[in-house]
Formats: C-alpha cells, structure tokens, sequence
C-alpha cells in the first residue's frame, strides 16, 4: 500500500559523480537496446526479430569499446536496419510528450508549483532542442501557478505554443473527479479553463483531456460539446478490476444523446518511455484493428512530474519507420484526432457512464472534505442568485464577480481528482478544508451584502430576509430567532396573511427581528405532526398526515406508511435505519478501493432497547433521538425528525468515528420489487441493476450518486435522499447508503473523529418524477436562508423566476462572465425527468432582452427568445441543458 508519509524521513547523499557525456556510445547504447526489444518483442515466429538479433550480433563483432574509432561501423549497421522500411498498411503511433502531474496527491498543492517548474523547463528545453517534439499540457491551474510564480518560464511556455509544440489541452481548471462534482461544478471547470487558455493561448481546447480520473459521467458528452469540445481522451478505465472494456477508439453517447469521439491509448498509459515493448502493445492491445490504423502513445514521466527526457524522443524518432514495427511520428493532439475522424465511419458506440471498476471507496472517503464540497456548491450557487438579484433591484450594487471567480477557483481545485475523492494525504486535506472555510466565511458576507441591497431603500426595523433560492414554492419549517436569544419554530408565508404558506419560487420576505408565534398552518400543509411513544414496548410513531413513521425502541424502522394509499415501504419482516459495519480491506489500494467480498463481512449494530425518546413532541414538527454504540470506540447519535407538510423524513445523525479498516452504511429494505434502481447524477438521473446477472451487474456492487437514488415498482417506490454522501448501492429490494470508511493510506487519519449528516426516506405513489422525488433531494440540500435584513424588503410578493413545467430545474442564475459591469444574466436549466418538454420561463425581472447561448456564454446567432409579458417559451428533449442570456433593463432607482 501507498503508506502515509513520514515527516521525520530523512535522506542521505553519499556519493555524486562528474561524468562526460559520449554523443557516439550513447547513440550506439540507443540502437543496441533497441535491436534487443525489437527481437524479443516480435519473438521466435517472426523474420525481422532474427534480423535485429543478427544486427546487434555483428555491432558487438565490430566494436571495441576501448577504441571509439570503431563505433562508426556498428552505427552503419544499426541504421541500415532502421532504414529498411515498413509498408502503406502499418499502424501509425502518434508520440505525443506528456507529463501528468497530478495537482496535488502524496505532495500539497504548493509543492505542485514547484513541480510544474522543474518538468516544464525540461520541457521547454526538448522544444528547442527538437523542432519535431510537442507537449500536451492540460490544467488551466497549474499553468495559472507558473505565471505567477515563474514569469520567465510562462513567457517561453507561451512562444512555444506560438510555434505549436505548446499545446494546452483539457479546457478544464484542473483534471476533476469526474463523478463526483455537480453538474455546474464540471460546467465551471470548463468555464474557467476555456477562458484561461482563450485569454492566455488565443484559443480555447478542441479536446477533453483527463487521463487519469477514476469514472466519467454520462453528462459528460453534452458539457463538453456546450464547450465546442468534441474529442475525449482518458487511459483510465483500463485499470478495470472485472471487465476489460472493449474499445480503444469509439464514439462516447452521453445521457442526452450528445456523442464525442473517445480514444485511449492502446498502450493503456499516460507514461510511456518509448520502449519497443511499449509501442508493439499499442499495436496488439488495440481493440480497435481494422476501424481504424492510428493510435496516440503519451510519453514522459508522470503523476509526480518530470516529463519527457531526450532519451524517449531519440528512441522514438530511431523507430520512425522501421520494417516490423508500427510507424512512429512526433505528433500532436490536434493530428491525432483528425487521422482517429477520417477513420470514424466504422466506429462503434458506446452509450451512458463510462463506469471504473475499480477504486469505488473514493466515493465515501473523507466524508469532511465531500460534505464542504456539497456544501460550498450551495453556497456559491446561493451567492450568485441572490447577487443577480440584487442587480436587478439596485443601480448602486456591484456585482462580485471577481470575489465568485476566485471562490469558485478555490472549489474547483479541490475538485482535483486526488483531493474530493479523498485519495490524498493528511496536508492536502487541511489545505482543502481551508479552502472550504475561505468558500464558507466569504460567501457568508457576500450574501448578507446582496441582502442588504435588496432591502436597500425601505426605512424600517432590523430583521431577517428569508429567502427560497430554488425555482417552485416551498413550505418548510424554519427555527426562527426570537429576542432574548431563543429559537421558535415558524412556517414562512411569501404574504403573512396564511392564504399560502411557503415562499415563492427565487424570491425573499422579510421578517422583522422577533417575529410573532407561528402562523397557523394552512390547508396545503396537512395536519399538525404528532410524535407520540407507546409505553407497551417503548417504540415512537411520527404521524404528519402524509406518512406516518415507527421506531422500534433501539431506532430501527418497524414502518414507514403512506398514508393516502396505506401502501407500507419497508419489506415485510424486515427493518430500516439499519446501520452495518463491514471489514474493509483492499487488496493495494486503500483510500481508494472497497472490494466486493467486503460485503460477505456485514456484521448490523444493534442497539440497546430504551435508548429512544420523543424529542419535539408535535405541532409543526415532531421528532424522536438515539443512541448507539457502534463499536468500542466509536458511537453515533441521531434525531428522527417530521416535519409538518413534509414528504420525507429525516434522519440528522451524529457520528463519533475511531475506526480501523471499517465500513459503514444504513440500509434500508423496501416493499418494492425491480430489476433496476434510480441514482441522480449531474443534471439528470440514470438506472443501474440491482442484480448481479454478468459480471458487468455486479462490478457495480458500490456506485455513486448525488442527492437522491430511488427504487420504483409500478405506481410506488421508496427514494433515499442525502446531503452529503455519494456512496451507494441497491441489491436487491435494499437501498444502502456509505456513510464511512476507515482507511489508513495515505492519510492514517482519514475519517476519524466528529461527522454530522443527514439523510431522509421519502416513500411515494407513482413515479418518482410524478411524486416531487428531485424537487424533495433540492429541498433537502437548499434550505431556506434566513439573512440579517438592514429593513424591510418590498411588501409585494412577487417570484423572480418561475417554471410552468416541474420536469426543468432552473439550476443556476449569475451575471454573464465577458461582461463584469453588465446588467446580463446567465440562467442555466436542465430537463430533470428524461422527457421531451415545453416549458415557460416566467421572470418578475425588468428584462429587455433574451436569447439562447453556450456553455462559454456565446451567444447563438439563431437563439433569439420572443419575450411575451415576461415569458419566454424554452423546448427541451431528455436531460438537455440549456443556457440563457437575460439582458436587463436599468432599474427605476
């Protein structure tokens, strides 16, 4: 295992040597092992590899190394060898120089500065020496680093892309996880790196380039193509640990139809050294012969830095064309990809996630470092909104623009795919959660300065501006502050007058500082919660007149019913809320990896009978906690909690975890029956099996999720949704969520200590679309924010934007980033429910003109949007993304 490092290790330097380098004896080394791989790599069935044996025979008869003056004869042989030609039909290998360096791993991030000098000067010094050699470089940070750091460097880094050897790749900030972000999080990532290499290179990326990340989701395709990005390359999933996947070369169909051409090198590297081995498995590996005659070979050494050395060119640039092996050029992403397209008519496709079988514990490890991710995309996306609205209310509020870029920035380079996945040592980690607090603390101040220009210009008391940052109205349960520094428990009204209760779609009311006793609840919140023991055998029912919850006396779930159908959602004979810990030892990789037979270790925690009490005991909200020692050392608390009007409920949990190669997960048997289970992903949601029929089935034994999966059976299902977790599975009829792991490398602290999340069951009729299931895992991640207020805000209710379709979600409201002094709006939405849609955009903005535009805020020259008292009509097909630019009208103020 790749163990924690020590800080004490110290080195020795016991011996350094002057030497004199020899041009001819290096040459004739070269050849020599060369000659050598060529006759073992074509082995004993093929002519040529007797002919290179032979070869390197005679240039050891021939010379002396004692007497120089014999090397040119063994050199005339070795290159009558090389000279001897292949044919028209051999496969072409295109040399590319690469060095991956990963932004920050088993070194921090400010050791990664560093490390970009020392291999991108050895770079920079190939160039010149080679006008034939081109480096790939990808991570829009790292080259932001350099700048900064080494001008001098940058500005030869820039002549060099001037003579196309340079060539920026990926058009990313950094090389993301691709599971994990949110959808707008990878948009972001694509945003900032585009422009970064736009502004700095003159020209954004035409590929995606992101070798080593460990899954890519099938929203990829559609955000790369928004980007005007239509080549994918990764090498990844060729560290599969089940089933080898079956192409090299093919066409990648994301969840919306969006198609790219994918390649992976066949030598299944991104740190090749030019060997003879090397370059023959990218021929025979290549499970692509016959569609198409090229590959890509990346070169130079990696993960940690170096790069490509004159050695690797040299031997690259020998076996150029050479009889018996694959023609070799020095070539370029850009000329690799247009010999992969002229070739692409016979491709096949691959369509949905490219899914890694491998490292599947990285959706769970460092639940701290996933939880500040989750939540930092709420608070930026809070930010934002409210920012624009503030725009829109007020000619003297200045758009934070640049203080959103370098949050932002800060997210996404936690975003690396060492960092959120959790794979990366102790100092990484402390970095990232600085970065988080930075996020946190910022965005705190930020939307308190966009609260007060909102209620900029109303004389009146200081209160709170309640705010609903999602596009439909919602009704929650709010602790309200009273005077004296106590908590009461309130139901916001958009009108105070209990004619509806909830807010409005994006929109604010102000509550003054002590606000008065709870409104009473109204018809569209259901019956008041009841939270009630039973003396007979201590368990605790939560009743809201939507569902109604049982616990057993330990907190188990005995029930969950839906009341309008009396349909139950656990299993018959079974319990829900069912913690289990696994042992959890992988076979290499510990911070990454959970293996399949973890699973044969299921050991249920069960606790004490007598340990759960009513918390709130009803009204709007009633709520029952526990206790439960997990193991010796570790323990975990919960509330089980009901809110009135609610469709789920929660379960906030406590956790005090000192553990050693352990997991644990909540699980939850439902009385439904179905072959396949729902899990969200970036802008939309897919279906993978609960069964384990093909190998392909059970590789996904762990898979990764958003907010919400869900298990459906015809007219009911049951939806298990988070706030923070990715983990999950479903076998069978049991929705399992990770909520932990243990492990000890590279970081020997990951995981312990204090863990606060929550999670929430929801049950439902119908479809999962139909009963509000996504609408409920956004309310559960967006609470309602409640804001220091200088006065009040406009009496008026009124709703920002509203969506006349709940199959499109309104994702994300911010200014448009060419323009930083503008009145233009950005508004992203997507199709949520997989179906083809026509949806109205209403808006209470003074808006003077709209019209569609690309994920780089580019507008389309066909996209202009008719305006019809403030509607606007938008079209979508099956999980379409869609962008907008909204023009405003100056304010009256």
């Amino acid at each position: 295992m790749i163990a924690a490092p020590d800080p004490e290790k110290m080195f020795e330097l016991t011996r350094a040597d002057l030497a004199v380098f020899h041009q001819a004896a290096y040459r004739l080394l070269l050849d020599l092992e060369l000659l050598l791989g060529i006759a073992k790599g074509l082995g004993q069935d093929e002519q040529r590899s007797f002919q290179a044996l032979h070869t390197a025979n005679q240039m050891v008869n021939v010379c002396d190394p004692a007497r120089p003056e014999t090397f040119p004869a063994a050199e005339v042989l070795a290159s009558r060898f090389f000279g001897q030609r292949g044919g028209d039909s051999q496969h072409t290998i295109h040399a590319i120089g690469h060095c991956h360096i990963d932004t920050a791993w088993l070194w921090p991030f400010k050791e990664t500065v560093r490390k970009c000098a020392r291999s991108w000067v050895t770079a920079v010094q190939l160039m010149e020496q080679n006008p034939a050699f081109v480096f790939a470089c990808s991570q829009a940070q790292q080259l932001e680093w350099v700048k900064s750091h080494y001008p001098g460097l940058y500005t030869r880094l820039q002549e060099c892309a001037c003579r196309g050897q340079f060539v920026p790749v990926g058009g990313t900030w950094v090389e993301m996880d691709g599971n994990l972000p949110s959808g707008e999080s990878m948009v972001r990532q694509f945003l900032q790196g585009q422009n970064f290499f736009l502004q700095e290179f003159g020209k954004v990326c035409s590929e995606f380039w992101l070798p080593d990340t460990f899954g890519y989701s099938a929203q990829l395709p559609q955000i790369m193509r928004g980007f005007g990005i239509r080549r994918f390359l990764t090498q990844k999933l060729s560290w599969n640990l089940v089933n080898t996947f079956p192409h090299h070369t093919f066409f990648w169909e994301g969840l919306d139809g969006s198609r790219v051409l994918a390649h992976f090198p066949p030598g299944d590297s991104y740190g090749m050294q030019g060997s003879v081995e090397e370059v023959l498995k990218t021929v025979s590996n290549n499970r692509d012969k016959g569609r198409t005659n090229h590959s890509a070979f990346l070169f130079g050494f990696g993960d940690g830095g170096g790069g490509p050395t004159q050695t690797m060119v040299d031997r690259l640039k020998r076996l150029c064309n050479t009889d018996g092996l694959p023609r070799v050029q020095l070539s370029s992403p850009g000329r690799l990809f247009s010999a992969l397209e002229s070739d692409a008519g016979q491709l096949c496709t691959w369509v949905g996630e490219l899914f890694l079988e491998l490292h599947n514990g990285t959706y769970t490890t460092h639940a701290q470092v996933k939880k500040g991710n989750r939540e930092c995309e709420r608070v930026l996306h809070d930010v934002e909104l409210l920012s624009s609205l503030a725009l829109a209310h007020s000619t003297h509020f200045l758009y934070p623009a640049e203080q959103l870029r370098r949050l932002w920035r800060l997210l996404l380079l936690n975003q690396f795919h060492d960092v959120v996945p959790g794979s990366c040592i102790q100092l990484v980690v402390e970095d990232a959660m600085s970065h988080y607090e930075d996020i946190r603390s910022q965005g705190s101040s930020l939307l308190s300065t966009a609260a007060a220009a909102l209620c900029a210009g109303e004389p009146g008391p200081e209160g709170l501006l309640l705010v609903n940052t999602l596009p439909w109205t919602r009704t929650e349960v709010l602790a309200l502050p009273r005077a004296g520094g106590a908590h009461s428990l309130g139901l916001p009204s958009s009108t105070g007058d209990g004619a509806q209760h909830g807010l409005r779609s994006c929109s604010h009311s102000y509550f003054p500082a002590a606000p008065a006793a709870p409104a009473t609840c109204g018809r569209s919140a259901g019956g008041l919660v009841s939270a009630s023991p039973t003396k007979t055998d201590g368990s605790v029912t939560l009743d809201n007149s939507i569902i109604r919850v049982r616990l057993d006396p330990t907190g188990r779930l005995t029930s969950l019913v839906l009341l309008a159908s009396g349909r139950e959602a656990i299993a018959e004979g079974a319990v829900g809320n069912q913690f289990v810990l696994f042992d959890d030892v992988p076979l290499y990789w510990d911070a990454w990896d959970v293996m399949d037979y973890h699973l044969e270790t299921r050991k249920p925690v069960l606790g004490q009978p007598g340990t759960l009490a009513v918390g709130t005991e009803g009204g709007l909200q009633g709520s029952a906690w526990f206790l439960l020692q997990l193991s010796p050392h570790s323990r975990l608390s919960q509330e089980v909690v009901l809110d009135i009007g609610c469709p789920y409920v929660r379960f906030h949990t406590e956790v005090h975890w000192q553990e050693n190669h352990k997991f644990l997960k909540v699980e939850f048997p439902a009385r439904v029956r179905s072959p396949q289970a729902t899990y969200e992903i970036q802008f939309g949601h897919l279906q993978r099996p609960t069964h384990y029929n093909t190998s392909w089935d059970w590789a996904r034994f762990e898979v990764w999720a958003h907010r919400w999966m869900d298990l459906s059976e015809c007219g009911f299902g049951l939806a298990l949704l988070n706030d923070s977790k990715y983990g999950a599975s479903v076998r069978g009829n049991t929705l399992s969520l990770s909520l932990l792991r243990a492990p000890k490398a590279p970081d020997a602290t990951a995981d312990m200590g204090r863990h606060e999340f929550t999670y929430a069951l929801m049950p439902h009729k119908g479809s999962f679309q139909d009963a509000g299931v996504i609408r409920a895992a956004y309310n559960l991640n967006f609470p309602l924010l409640a804001l220091p207020a200088p006065g009040p805000a406009p009496a008026a209710p009124w709703s920002a934007f509203s969506l006349s379709t709940p199959a499109v979600i309104l994702e994300t409201v911010k200014q448009a980033e060419a323009t930083p002094r503008s009145r233009t709006l950005v508004l992203r939405l997507y199709e949520a429910h997989g179906s083809h849609v026509d949806c109205w955009l209403q808006t209470a903005l003074p808006v003077q003109e709209a019209a569609l535009c690309d994920l780089l805020e580019k507008r389309d020259p066909a996209g202009h949007l008719a305006l019809s008292n403030n509607r606007l009509k938008l079209t979508f097909s099956p999980f379409q993304v869609q962008s907008l630019l909204l023009v405003l009208q100056p304010p009256m103020d």
